[in-house]
């Protein structure tokens, strides 16, 4: 029964290139309603200041740091929820069965350490090349990559390609424990009540990916900031950096909520939109996994 399961919740090469082409699409658009959340977590900006700082810059550097996240939300839908399916099968005592909130939060925790893990290197880099203040120094992902080449292996990966890792781990693994943990059972229960096929499953993935993005945010700031540190004296460790984020906000948590209201509108929108793709695929490509 297992081995039957297993091989029907695989990913097939049809879900894999759909999902990679709705993460294009999405942080495509979605990009600068990102870039601009971005400066206020660095400057504490208001939306107008961030607007303005980034027309200042011009449009040629606009979609500076494009790459990195298009390829990392590429490889972030297989990933995660690939991951997530295995796992949940691994850890399902009775896959006939519908699953319990404990077993799908495990499942959801251990994915987004994984993705954690193999994503944090694209974060660290797009956060470099967002950063307004290392234009001159770092032009393009070239020049980051060499800077960090150039360290010896362990300072490579600890202060190079996973810096921030210990937040990025916290603020992956409950991010995507608390999404896997109430998207089904939300959208089953609107999937009572009459409304389109389509549309519980993008209110589920809206409303659980705005609750959590909201509720990590600040997770989110400390993270931007540290990884957009590269070498010198701004190099701070995590208590610096804790301390660093919460005395350039003034000390205040609605100045550390800054962008927060662009982030519900990007969390809809890419949530939801890849919630709806994902389950859409899944039914209609006959793999819509036993487990759930």
């Amino acid at each position: 029964m297992l081995a039957e399961n297993w091989g029907k919740t695989g990913w097939s090469s049809r879900s894999y290139n759909v999902g990679a082409v709705s993460s294009f699409l999405s942080t495509l658009v979605t990009f600068p309603i990102y870039k601009t959340i971005f400066r206020q977590q660095i400057h504490a900006f208001s939306i107008q200041e961030a607007i303005q700082q980034l027309r200042q810059e011009g449009m040629r550097r606009f979609y500076r740091g494009l790459f990195p996240p298009l390829l990392s939300k590429t490889l972030q839908g297989t990933l995660l929820f690939g991951t997530h399916d295995s796992l949940l099968l691994l850890l399902t005592s009775n896959p006939s069965e519908p699953c319990t909130l404990g077993e799908r939060w495990t499942a959801g925790f251990l994915a987004g350490l994984v993705e954690a893990l193999v994503l944090n290197p694209f974060e660290r880099v797009q956060n470099v090349l967002q950063d307004g203040r290392k234009d001159a120094r770092f032009p393009n992902t070239r020049s980051i990559l060499q800077e960090f080449n150039s360290y010896g292996l362990k300072e490579r990966l600890v202060v190079g390609y996973y810096r921030g890792l210990s937040p990025v781990l916290l603020r992956n693994s409950l991010g995507s424990a608390l999404y896997f943990s109430f998207k089904d059972p939300l959208r089953d229960g609107l999937a009572t009540r009459g409304l389109p096929s389509w549309l519980p499953a993008l209110v589920s993935g809206s409303v659980n990916g705005t609750v959590t993005c909201l509720a990590l945010y600040p997770l989110s700031v400390l993270i931007a900031n540290m990884q957009s540190q590269v070498v010198g004296r701004d190099l701070l460790g995590l208590r610096q950096s804790v301390w660093s984020v919460w005395e350039s906000h003034g000390r205040k948590l609605t100045l550390l909520y800054r962008g927060g209201s662009l982030l519900v509108l990007r969390s809809c929108l890419t949530w939801g939109l890849t919630t709806a793709i994902h389950d859409f695929l899944k039914e209609n490509t006959g793999q819509k996994s036993q487990v759930e």
